[in-house]
């Protein structure tokens, strides 16, 4: 086409045409690069735009590497590329000077393959972005993928293992244990398991923080490692471990795992600075795998662990068939404690306790007996104790109190200025109990039983151990004129200096001193006895007590115990617990002989 002259009067530029397209295009897409650096990049592109307008013989090709450029540049939209195209139709000739017959022609066909590869370079750069999108969701999926294996796995070194002390936990020993016990190859095949828990470990938690707890969590779990070897150890919660022992020739080798554990356990521990003396108790149960399941096992173990803590702990006790069924049987008898309340099974006899002045009967002792449906006739050392230890002695004797109140409400006087009273026998847990003043006053109120003729027993260990509120309620009931008595006096600690303390109105001696009183024919009379019993009833009688024996069985005994200047006797001798309609037989029998004013008890 030859070099096209410039039109007359024009001020060829380029550097002014590409201001103008820096102007258009700015702020049609994000650049990043100043306005005075994208105006260096389209001068550039505009000298080259330049050179192949007036390049002989034309090609128009450098449009397509101009539009890639572009959009290499971040030139890259719609508006953009529109506006490229309008400022190169409006001014591109015209700023550069070119007026040749085909310069027009040239220009169209220029911005053709400027637009063309503008948008090829756009559809490339889609397809890369998009290809790039697609590799990155593959490999957010494939780590996504990854981290949820890891975590999955995590939650199976989780569900199978103690996160503390990275012991086997509760869910893999029972799997093992279930596996021990249910191979073919079970016949005759035996297993063993030690089930160990820590003595006084809440004592470390309490005194010195659980972190020092778990800390020494963590070193019990690993000296158990140590001393057990191969077989399985495991945590099952708080200060308790297990050892599977599988394939045992006899309860010997479950023996000298334990001991080896408990070697392994007893000696001190340096702990997070402090040093710290360990000891545990260990249940240990032996047994062919047939016929035994995992759940019996463990029952066994954990029965046999609470011996062993019974015992004192620091040691282990073994599993003992004849032992565990007698403890089941203790625990269906407290367990049926409460129904037998509700169905009336339990029932009251009565002994009397005779003057050894003048044999009037002074008073009775309620004694609860139960009428077992099955078991039969049980008496209070079959299931008393059984319900101290569970606390249903609250109940129980709650109901032995009304029921002797409101029995001995209807005993006549007789010949005396007043009926006898009715001892009650009151529990630890009842003394110690909130509503036990008010209990009593409602229940006279109820029954219309007068205070005096009530009497509450109290066991001496028991006395001797209350102090604060329990002793404000005896006084308070004392004053109110209830009768308040030492059981057992002389089995505990015998101190009757500490009895001008207290607000007891009579003492009732052990048996085992009276017993001494009895001639038999292999021992006299012990003399020694006799002269204890003389001593405390006169020290009795100084502080204003009345005393009364228990467990008088001869005549020769209340002679002796008449002689020595005690009040009262109880025991066989007497009259054996019975019905209250033995001691009503008593009492009409007394006021047929009776002179017409018989002295009143002291």
């Amino acid at each position: 086409m030859g070099e096209p002259a410039p039109e007359a009067g024009s001020d060829p530029c380029p550097g002014s045409f590409a201001r103008a397209w820096a102007r258009a295009v700015s702020g049609t897409s994000y650049l990043p690069m100043t306005q005075e650096q994208l105006e260096v990049f389209l001068q550039r592109l505009t000298e080259r735009l330049a050179a192949a307008l007036r390049a002989e013989p034309f090609d128009p090709r450098v449009g397509h590497q101009v539009g890639v450029d572009l959009v290499t540049a971040h030139v890259a939209s719609a508006e953009g590329l529109g506006r490229t195209i309008e400022v190169m139709q409006l001014r591109l000739l015209h700023d550069l000077g070119l007026v040749a017959d085909d310069a027009e022609n040239r220009l169209a066909r220029l911005l053709a393959t400027v637009a063309t590869g503008y948008a090829r370079a756009l559809r490339d750069r889609t397809l890369d972005a998009q290809e790039s999108l697609r590799r990155a969701a593959m490999v957010a999926r494939a780590e996504a993928e990854r981290a949820l294996r890891e975590s999955e796995a995590r939650f199976r070194h989780q569900a199978t293992h103690d996160p503390l002390t990275g012991l086997p936990n509760r869910t893999l020993f029972t799997e093992r244990l279930a596996t021990a016990i249910s191979r073919p190859e079970r016949d005759g095949q035996r297993v063993g398991l030690c089930f160990l828990d820590l003595d006084r470990f809440k004592v470390v938690n309490d005194t010195l923080g659980h972190q020092v707890g778990d800390s020494l969590l963590v070193s019990v779990g690993r000296r158990l490692r140590e001393a057990v070897g191969d077989h399985l150890v495991a945590r099952l919660g708080g200060d308790e471990f297990v050892i599977l022992v599988e394939r045992t020739t006899g309860t010997e080798d479950v023996v000298r795992v334990a001991e080896a554990a408990l070697r392994g356990i007893n000696r001190p521990a340096l702990v997070d600075g402090h040093e710290l003396t360990i000891s545990a108790s260990i249940g240990i149960v032996e047994r062919p795998v047939a016929g035994t399941t995992p759940s019996d096992l463990m029952r066994a173990a954990d029965s046999t662990l609470h011996w062993a803590k019974g015992a004192g702990g620091g040691r282990w006790e073994l599993f003992d068939v004849d032992r565990n069924r007698q403890e089941l049987a203790r625990y269906a008898l407290s367990a049926a404690i409460p129904t037998a309340l509700e169905r009336g099974e339990f029932y009251l006899d009565y002994q009397p306790l005779t003057s050894l002045h003048d044999g009037t009967v002074v008073g009775a002792e309620a004694l609860v007996r139960w009428h077992h449906p099955e078991l039969g006739e049980l008496r209070p050392d079959r299931f008393i104790g059984l319900a101290e230890e569970t606390g249903l002695i609250v109940p129980l004797g709650g109901w032995v109190l009304a029921d002797a109140a409101r029995e001995a409400e209807g005993w006549p006087a007789g010949g005396r200025p007043r009926a006898p009273f009715v001892s009650v026998n009151l529990a630890v847990r009842q003394v110690h109990g909130p509503g036990l003043v008010r209990q009593v006053r409602d229940l006279l109120e109820e029954t219309g039983l007068p205070p005096e003729r009530l009497q509450l027993e109290i066991t001496e260990s028991a006395m001797m151990s209350t102090t604060g509120e329990p002793v404000h309620a005896l006084r308070t009931l004392a004053d109110a004129g209830v009768r308040i008595a030492i059981d057992d006096f002389g089995t505990g600690y015998s101190n009757l200096a500490y009895l001008r303390d207290l607000p007891v109105t009579e003492l009732k001696i052990a048996g085992n001193f009276v017993a001494g009183l009895r001639d038999t024919p292999v021992a006299p009379a012990s003399h020694t006895d006799e002269r204890i019993l003389a001593s405390l009833v006169a020290l009795a009688h100084a502080l204003d007590l009345t005393v009364t024996a228990e467990g008088v069985e001869t005549a020769a005994q209340a002679e002796r115990l008449r002689a020595i200047g005690c009040d009262a006797a109880q025991g066989w001798h007497f009259g054996r617990p019975g019905p209250a309609g033995q001691i009503l037989d008593l009492l009409h029998r007394e006021r047929q002989v009776a002179p017409t004013v018989i002295a009143a008890p002291r």
